[in-house]
């Protein structure tokens, strides 16, 4: 699943019946919990690493936070807090609201009354765009940063003028054309990229779609790799296809250089992570 409370629940269920889980969003499991769990998206502090080397460079002292009440929030909340706390940077006011809420208009009078260098919205996809709204509405004149799982054209189709000059943190594949040559990924991302909009539209590319290209990947990788060793249909096959993602080695992604090993099922190194800006409704690399 792309929505990080309903994966946490799905593990569960795949750990009982031992089935690896490609998960879709950035799924934080207590030690031990994440056997069979993989993570295709970056995970919150390699994202949120990205986000303070920005906000350091763009002289922000202070931030707001306004997220997610569920899972999703919650982790960016706690992963990014101690990035913060190392760069200087202290959060003056922390509100949520759930994915379910119309209008965060109280949550954004208190952050504006907090009077923050910046905002950190932590929604996803047309979601993330109401409360960047509520908080231009209300007179926010701070920078306004966004998660990668806001990196989707939603977030202009819906925000519209609101959301230009966001910053938003992204894995390469969404602005693959922009890579520099020398970027591991580029040929990689720019093959889903044109793959992908060949079959829904121009335009339509989203994290969340490079995460399936990538899933793919890892499938053709060790899936020949389990059938050397059980057949299919056995749980000697589905451990066989858990071993072999977490040898497979570095794999080239789309959303960058992959390396799960049997302690480390997230993969994604701090580099991954891509700041983007708004500019005229599209996404620019900063």
């Amino acid at each position: 699943s792309c929505i990080t409370a309903v994966a946490a629940a799905m593990s569960d269920i795949a750990s009982e019946a031992g089935t690896v889980q490609l998960a879709g969003s950035p799924v934080g499991l207590p030690p031990g919990k994440d056997k069979w769990v993989f993570r295709l998206p970056q995970s919150n502090t390699v994202m949120g690493h990205a986000v303070v080397e920005h906000m350091k460079k763009q002289g922000v002292k202070t931030i707001g936070f306004l997220g997610y009440t569920d899972a999703y929030g919650e982790q960016w909340l706690k992963e990014i807090g101690p990035l913060l706390d190392k760069a200087g940077i202290k959060i003056v006011a922390t509100e949520r609201f759930a994915r379910t809420d119309t209008s965060v208009t109280p949550q954004a009078l208190k952050i504006n009354a907090a009077n923050p260098d910046a905002v950190l919205i932590v929604a996803s996809g047309s979601g993330a765009a109401m409360p960047h709204m509520a908080m231009v509405d209300r007179g926010f004149k701070g920078k306004i940063y966004q998660t990668h799982a806001a990196a989707t054209q939603d977030l202009m189709r819906v925000g519209g003028k609101a959301v230009e000059g966001a910053y938003v943190v992204s894995g390469p594949a969404v602005i693959a054309e922009q890579l520099p040559d020398s970027h591991p990924s580029k040929a990689v991302a720019i093959d889903f990229v044109q793959k992908y909009e060949k079959a829904v539209g121009a335009g339509l590319r989203n994290q969340f779609a490079g995460h399936a290209y990538d899933a793919q990947i890892t499938l053709e990788k060790v899936i020949p790799m389990a059938l050397q060793k059980a057949k299919p249909g056995t749980p000697e096959f589905r451990a066989a296809i858990r071993d072999g993602m977490e040898t497979m080695g570095r794999t080239i992604f789309s959303h960058g250089v992959m390396n799960w090993t049997p302690t480390d099922h997230w993969g994604f190194t701090l580099e991954t992570g891509v700041m983007l800006k708004v500019v005229d409704g599209k996404f620019k690399v900063e």
